[in-house]
Parts: structure tokens; sequence; C-alpha cells
């Protein structure tokens, strides 16, 4: 029998922009009072006196009736659509919520006493696994000697720390030994460190992270670690209103757990309509890695060609291989960002992962084989270089885009604009209270480029905010607080705010973090926006729509398909 609810008494937010476009900064919302819905579709969206909604009103009061209408009050609420994650990495988030959270840690010695007391009282944890380590912390740099002798008497477990942004990782001796890490090899666009002998000190960098550290996880961990690991950030997106996520870096090991978690999560017949038990929507990019040559490159993106075949909105709409993905250079706060002009506190200029060169073959075979390229860009001078690449090389209509955007030129901005390439953005990593090494490092005269969103958004690029988890806070709404506001959700009390006139709206930033999320990867006619014919995925979220409240705001339920998937009463 089919299910039919009625929502009544809301504030359900209605899209005041068509697919690919931004609201502006000034466009205040608007809302319909009701919602209806039916299995897993939308039927009508508007107020009691519409028909349909007037019709269902008297279903829901009558005896007998074949169709039973459920009418739910959501007493000045808001519904809104179901956010959509446009940067994420799902497995690694699910293994980061059982790691030691370092993130409140200020220097070394803080992070030896925290590892310390968590060896004392978790005995029987194999490895102990740590993240949120930033370079800010340990200014001398580190080596393994300084995670050697934190276990508890009579034990050497291996110690690995991922830094905050997943760029580094750093292990104690023991460590080194269960990775193997003697044995490695120097990579192209990554760091082994070593010291004057030659031996492994325990610190690796981008590409030899990528291309050593993640596998090694990944093996580490049986498939039944891993689909728990899914299983588990599924459930933390829900609590906090998302129904859809971008996989920003898939590989083997997190497909092969996905896959295998999809298979025995799907229901039986008399199930959900047989359909797909994992109830988030989730589109991947295949992450390629810097290779020895233009031939391994491109085995690299044939390979997602193959699974695109197999996994795609025809076959596996809520699962689905849609591009590549690319880290064209590293991070400010590693001094591994590519810059146009040196580091100010060294005069060091990093060298590119990916060049120009490099990247053609990668872009034209993925964007010939009807994928889309994701291009990783956070310094100006890699900016500059995915830009160019991405506008001789790749279709429009394929809707190419660059992730992250952090330092970008005036003009580059404009040429983001204009080419119609998705700006891919994270606010949350523009929370001031993460930026304090930025003027060290680059300078005042460039910090006043950070974050340049608002331009992006007026030079007509398409938005996609995302929130980059584990290396950020997950949550939707502080996201949108801190692009709307440029102010800390991390600390409340920090006054700081990182270059105002480059906020987005608020009804921007709502729309950029589901429509614009779901048109960034050509899922626009399915979700993203409450209409007639959508998928009934949303949220209710009890919420002040002034942009300094939005911190206050808490969510109350999560709906995928038509169904209720989290509630914050249970």
């Amino acid at each position: 029998m089919a299910k039919t609810t009625l929502f009544i008494n809301g504030r359900i937010f209605l899209s005041p922009l068509r697919p690919g476009q931004n609201a502006g900064l000034h466009t205040p919302p608007s809302f319909a009072s009701c919602l209806l819905i039916r299995n897993d579709t939308i039927l009508h969206v508007g107020s009691p006196q519409d028909e349909p909604i007037t019709t269902a009103l008297l279903s829901s009061s009558s005896e007998g009736k074949e169709e039973v209408v459920e009418t739910i009050d959501l007493a000045g609420h808001s519904l809104l659509p179901g956010f959509i994650d446009g940067h994420m990495h799902l497995m690694i988030m699910g293994q980061s919520l059982t790691k030691l959270d370092l993130g409140p840690c200020k220097s070394l010695s803080d992070i030896r006493s925290t590892i310390r007391s968590y060896a004392a009282s978790h005995p029987d944890v194999p490895r102990i696994l740590c993240r949120g380590w930033m370079h800010s912390m340990t200014p001398d740099g580190v080596t393994a000697k300084d995670l050697d002798g934190l276990d508890m008497d009579g034990k050497d477990r291996p110690i690995l720390v991922d830094t905050k942004d997943l760029h580094s990782a750093w292990c104690n001796t023991a460590g080194i030994r269960d990775l193997g890490a003697q044995e490695w090899t120097d990579v192209p666009g990554g760091t082994i460190e070593r010291d004057a002998d030659g031996k492994v000190t325990g610190v690796f960098n981008e590409a030899a992270n990528i291309t050593y550290v993640w596998p090694y996880l990944a093996r580490v961990a049986t498939v039944e670690e891993r689909m728990a690991a899914i299983q588990a950030a599924v459930e933390a997106y829900h609590s906090v209103g998302y129904t859809g996520a971008i996989d920003m870096a898939m590989d083997e090991g997190a497909w092969d757990a996905l896959q295998e978690l999809r298979r025995r999560s799907s229901p039986s017949e008399e199930g959900n309509g047989g359909k797909e038990g994992i109830p988030l929507r989730i589109a991947a990019y295949w992450l390629v890695k810097p290779g020895k040559n233009d031939e391994e490159n491109v085995r690299q993106v044939e390979r997602a060609v193959e699974l695109a075949r197999q996994f795609n909105s025809e076959t596996t709409p809520d699962c689905r291989i849609v591009g590549v993905k690319i880290i064209c250079d590293g991070i400010i706060d590693g001094c591994t960002a590519g810059l146009s002009e040196p580091y100010e506190h060294n005069g060091h200029r990093e060298v590119p992962l990916w060049t120009a060169e490099q990247l053609e073959p990668v872009v034209k075979r993925a964007d010939e084989a009807g994928l889309q390229v994701a291009l990783h860009a956070i310094g100006d001078e890699t900016i500059k270089t995915v830009l160019d690449v991405l506008i001789a090389h790749a279709s429009p209509e394929r809707r190419p885009r660059v992730e992250h955007l952090e330092l970008s030129s005036e003009r580059d901005a404009e040429r983001l604009g204009k080419a119609g390439i998705t700006a891919s953005i994270q606010p949350v990593h523009a929370d001031p209270a993460i930026l304090r090494a930025w003027p060290k490092l680059l300078g005042a005269h460039r910090c006043g480029r950070a974050f340049a969103y608002r331009e992006f958004a007026d030079h007509g690029a398409p938005l996609a905010l995302g929130s980059d988890a584990p290396t950020a806070p997950h949550a939707p709404l502080p996201n949108v607080y801190v692009g709307a506001t440029r102010r800390s959700y991390r600390e409340p009390d920090y006054q700081t705010t990182v270059n105002p006139h480059f906020a987005l709206g608020v009804c921007e930033a709502i729309a950029a973090a589901s429509q614009g999320v779901a048109y960034s990867c050509r899922d626009e006619n399915r979700i993203g926006r409450l209409e007639k014919g959508m998928k009934a995925d949303f949220t209710i979220v009890d919420m002040d729509w002034e942009k300094e409240k939005l911190k206050e705001a808490k969510v109350l339920e999560t709906w995928f398909d038509g169904r209720k998937v989290w509630s914050a009463k249970n």
C-alpha cells in the first residue's frame, strides 16, 4: 500500500534559483507551509488551501479510506532539502570517529600527554590511531622519536597520527616497522622524510601518504571494519541532516567495502520495495595518484571509466562513479600549497604535485570518456594551472570543478566564473580559529585574498558546499554559519573575522549545500530541491534564519526516500 505523509505548519524552504545559479548575498528566504509526499516522492509543496493539500487533509481525517494519510505538524520548524556534502571522504570519515582526536592540543607536549593517557586507558587496541594534528602545533618539526615511549610499560604498539587535512602522517618507530616504511621508495609528488643517513624518520607527506599510508590503513582494517566505518559515517551524517554525499577520493579498498555493504544491506522483497539499504545517496570521484609517467596516470582513469560503465545514474543512481579527482597541490599550513610568491617565513616555493603537462592527458581522457574532472587546488599558482587545463581540455557540459580554492587571484576568480567551472568550497576551512598561522606563512597582503567565495559567486561559478570531513567538522549548518558570517564556529568567543566582504548569503549557502551539490554531480533533477517529483529527502530543523544565530540551530529529524532515518528524540 502506498504511504502518504502530509507535513503542515512548517517553514518549508523554497529554492530561489534554478540549478547552476547562485542566490546572491541579500536574497531573503521564502517558504511554503505544507509538504505532501507519497512513498519516496514529493507530490506537492504549497499552502493548506491548495487542492492536493485539502484532499490529503480530508483523507487523514476519514475512516475506511484505502489510502491512509499521516499528518505531521511541524509546529513552525523549518524543513530544508536534505543536505548533500559536496566534498568528503566516506570510509575515512567513519574510521576517524574511533581515532584519538588531537585537535584540542596546542603543542608537542600536549600531543604526547594525550596519547600517553589514551594508551593507558586502551590496553587492547593493536594500534594507536590518531587524528587532528596540525603543523602549527609542532613548529619545530617532528620525528618518530617524539612518539616513542608513550605506550604502557611492556608495550610498544604502532602509533600513527594523521594531520587534520589528511595530507601528512606521522608515526613512531614501531609504526615505521609496521608500515614497512624503510623499504619505501620516493614517489612523484610526495616526500618520505629521512635523516642525514637516509633512514626514514616517520613523517610522510602528500603523495607518499596517499600512496603508502592510506592503503596500509585500508589493509590492516578487515572488510567488516571498513563496512562498520562506512555505516558509522552514514549514521553520523543523518544526525546532522545529510541525505547525500560526494566521496572525493574513492579507491579500491573503500569501494570494495561500500559494495559489500550495499549487498548486505539490500532488504528482502518485503522490506522497502527491494531498494538498496544504504540510506545515503553517494556519488564518487576516483582518486588518480601521481604516477611515474602519463601511461600510468591514464591507466588509473581507465579504471574509473570501467567502474562508471557499471555504476552510473541508470544502473545504481544512489551509488555511482561520476568522475576522477586529482590532488594538484598541498596545503598552506604544511607549506605545500602551490604559490606564485614564496612563503613569507622561509622563502620557499613548492614544486607542483602535478604540472600542466602531466594533467593534460588525464583530463583529456576523463573528459572524452564522459567523466567529470575534480582538481584539488589551494594555492594561487596551482589554481591558475588547473584553470588553464580545465578551460582548454574539459567540456563545460561535463561540469568540471575545482576543490578548495583557498587563495585565488582576482583574475582567476573571474576566469572560474566565466568558464562556469564549479567552485567546490568548504567554509569550515575558513574558520578564523584555524588560520592563526596564515599571516606568518603568507604575509598580511596575501591573507586578504583568502576564501574569495563572494567573487566566485558574483562572477557566475556554480557553488557546491562541502565539509572535507574528516579533515573538518562535517555538520552542514555550522558550515553555512562560517560561510555567511566569516566567524569561528569552533571558538565562538574568538572575535576575528576573515575577509567578511567575501561572505555568502544564508539562502545562497543553504542552496549551495543542497541544490548546488546536486547540480555539481549532475543529479539536480532528482535531489537537492523541495519540488513536485523530486525525491523525498529532507531535514527538519529548529533554527532562526538570522546568520548570527545559525550556530544555535538543531537538527530534529532526517528523512531519506520518504522514511525517517534519524530523530533527535531517539
